[in-house]
């Protein structure tokens, strides 16, 4: 994991959100702060797309924690202070970009659920015995689905994973946990307990994440909100309004006002 640009916060002076391209004090490059276990906290002069195919690793940014599994990535625009906890038995894939040629969608740290063809391209980038560099197309790939999706781990265990390979085809899907254990031969308990464990989510509250992102699209192609609420599985508009309002702390129909106002600009 040792980089050449890494540098300390400390060194740099610059406060979180600023240019990091802006003159500041002297900035202190060294790789010796760099443990097995993480490293502190640091400021990268690129972009970096972290992704984590074996374990897991904690990165925290502006006082918030964003966990990476094999599942969940995460961009981190160049200037932005963070610092990582490493599980021991991590493999962690970093990707690194330059701001001046590739432009990134947002400004904060971002996760980002892996799709199959980001997963694929990472893992073909890693088995080569070639120097791969930074590739405007590879950065298109890392950059597409939607900003602002819900982090969803996925379980790895038989169980969980046919249920939530399942409930992604069809987020709909109205079987409660009892429900789909009976049909795999398990109890709701254990099955809950496996999301639990696999994913650090509740069994519902997975589903409901699932269901959001979903939403997410839905409300793109320009569904009405009560369209997209019973085809993403919620009973009423009302509960699904009242879900995205707890997790993206606005009505769906005002993040489609927003969303189309920041498309235009």
């Amino acid at each position: 994991m040792a980089e050449a640009a890494l540098r300390t916060v400390a060194a740099t002076g610059r406060e979180p959100g600023t240019d990091p391209g802006a003159p500041g004090p002297e900035a202190l490059v060294d790789d010796d702060f760099i443990a097995a276990g993480g490293h502190p906290t640091h400021v990268h002069v690129f972009h970096q797309f972290l992704y984590v195919p074996l374990g897991r690793i904690v990165v925290t940014a502006l006082g918030r924690d964003h966990e990476l599994s094999p599942s969940v990535a995460l961009w981190i625009p160049a200037g932005v202070p963070h610092s990582a906890r490493f599980d021991p038995d991590s493999l962690v894939v970093a990707e690194t970009f330059e701001p001046d040629r590739h432009r990134l969608p947002y400004t904060e740290i971002t996760s980002v659920n892996v799709s199959d063809a980001q997963r694929q391209l990472l893992l073909s980038r890693m088995r080569s015995s070639e120097v791969t560099e930074e590739d405007p197309a590879v950065f298109a790939v890392l950059c597409s689905g939607h900003r602002d999706v819900l982090p969803l781990p996925r379980p790895t265990g038989r169980a969980a994973a046919t249920v939530a390979g399942e409930l992604m085809r069809n987020p709909g899907d109205p079987r409660t946990a009892s429900e789909w254990a009976e049909g795999l031969y398990t109890s709701s308990t254990s099955l809950r307990r496996a999301f639990r464990a696999e994913t650090g989510l509740a069994f519902s509250e997975w589903r409901t994440r699932l269901r959001l992102n979903h939403s997410l699209h839905l409300l793109a192609a320009g569904h009405m909100v009560s369209t997209v609420a019973a085809r993403v599985g919620f009973v009423s508009t009302n509960g699904y309004i009242l879900a995205f309002r707890r997790y993206f702390g606005e009505t769906p129909g005002a993040y489609v006002k927003r969303s189309a106002s920041r498309t235009a600009a």
